[in-house]
């Protein structure tokens, strides 16, 4: 299981909004039955590298059919094999470690 970060943004576009660029890429990860978290600034999804790739590159087509010319999408993963990451674990390591 890997924890990835992915922001799309479209270039060229009519407006400086990308609000319903993001709505209709939230859209994508619904249908994929993938866990996730909008944030401000990105989108973290929970699930497997292939199933986070494949849903990446719809996300990354949505601004293409809304008339973009160029998208830039930006995407981190942590995939780590030694044991199962999770957005809930990731986090709670952290609070651990400023509890002490």
């Amino acid at each position: 299981m890997a924890v990835a970060e992915v922001s799309v943004a479209p270039v060229g576009t009519a407006t400086p909004s990308i609000s319903e660029h993001v709505a209709r890429c939230v859209d994508v990860l619904d249908e994929s039955g993938l866990e996730y978290r909008v944030c401000p600034m990105g989108t973290v999804i929970e699930g497997e590298v292939d199933e986070i790739l494949a849903a990446v590159a719809k996300m990354h087509a949505i601004p293409f059919g809304s008339g973009a010319e160029r998208v830039l999408t930006h995407l981190t993963i942590d995939d780590r094999r030694d044991k199962t990451l999770t957005m809930d674990g990731k986090l709670a390591a952290v609070r651990a470690r400023r509890a002490r």
